[in-house]
């Protein structure tokens, strides 16, 4: 683990961790869906805003979990197509593409004041959204590592062995109670420093990922084998774009990530292109590529591999 990052919180001691909270969950789809569930389980109050049909199908079936990792289960939830009383944090699960229409769904007036942001959105551009429109001290930074998908309204499959949260930010309400709150739904959950070093180190993993599985329609134990020489090209510019931007990155510890992982895993964005979906690729591909030209460093096969996702 970096140096930037503290162990995983202790629920016992943390602020929040002892007492429910209310969380809202916008966009309770692959991963919003998942956290939405399990917060519930855990005995937290969530409250998930999307669509009409999602909300009639969460509001009269609940969210159903298939994951080997936490079990079979089903979780009671509230459902509305907008937020309209406080609560004590807002998770942003919805995907890039979406972002600026879900957000009419949570006014900052009904927030709260004391409510934190915590975005788990793709990509590094984001946070200047959010705290354009909520606030500075609102919004903390966040990363998720997992594999989970909607395969329908209120279902959820979960593949990955894990589910892996870092936060990190200045906010006016201390870190450690969301924290403690996502620890005590069983989602190990790490605080760093720097807002910077965990928003890049997602991204130099997820960006080779989601290009590669995508632009081949190969899983992850295919691309680190089949095209393990554009993975290192593309390991090693994103590397030198995100040190050129401040992250301290690690190819090496990368490159190990790829060759842990499940051989099975397919990217969001290469299921996103198998359904028809809009692509995260601007989120992804473009930030890296508009870094980069911010910080002067050349990044062909990013660039390369853009146009190739683009034209699919």
């Amino acid at each position: 683990m970096p140096s930037t990052a503290h162990d995983a919180v202790d629920t016992a001691s943390a602020e929040g961790g002892s007492r429910p909270w209310t969380v809202a969950v916008l966009g309770p789809g692959g991963v919003g869906g998942l956290l939405a569930a399990l917060l519930s389980r855990a005995g937290h109050r969530v409250i998930c805003l999307a669509g009409e049909t999602t909300v009639r199908a969460l509001n009269e079936g609940g969210i159903r979990v298939r994951s080997g990792r936490f079990g079979d289960f089903t979780a009671a939830v509230e459902a509305d197509t907008a937020l309209r009383e406080p609560v004590d944090l807002c998770v942003v699960a919805v995907k890039h593409t979406a972002l600026d229409a879900a957000l009419d769904r949570v006014p900052p007036a009904v927030l709260g004041a004391d409510s934190l942001v915590l975005p788990l959105l793709n990509g590094i551009e984001h946070l200047d959204t959010l705290r354009r429109r909520y606030g500075e001290d609102r919004v903390a930074a966040g990363v998720i590592r997992v594999e989970s998908t909607r395969v329908a309204p209120g279902v959820i499959e979960h593949g990955s062995p894990f589910a892996e949260i870092d936060l990190a930010g200045r906010t006016a309400r201390p870190l450690t109670g969301p924290a403690a709150v996502l620890e005590s739904a069983g989602l190990h959950t790490r605080l760093a420093e720097s807002e910077t070093d965990i928003l890049w180190r997602k991204l130099a993993f997820l960006a080779p990922l989601a290009l590669l599985t995508t632009r081949h329609g190969a899983t992850v134990g295919t691309v680190r084998t089949d095209h393990r020489e554009e993975l290192l090209a593309l390991v090693h510019e994103i590397t030198a774009v995100g040190r050129a931007a401040g992250a301290p990155l690690d190819p090496g510890r990368t490159l190990a990530m790829y060759d842990a992982f499940p051989a099975g895993t397919k990217s969001s964005m290469q299921r996103d292109a198998e359904a028809g979906r809009a692509l995260e690729l601007d989120a992804i591909g473009g930030a890296v590529l508009r870094a980069a030209k911010r910080h002067g460093v050349p990044a062909p096969t990013v660039a390369r591999l853009v146009s190739e996702v683009a034209s699919l």
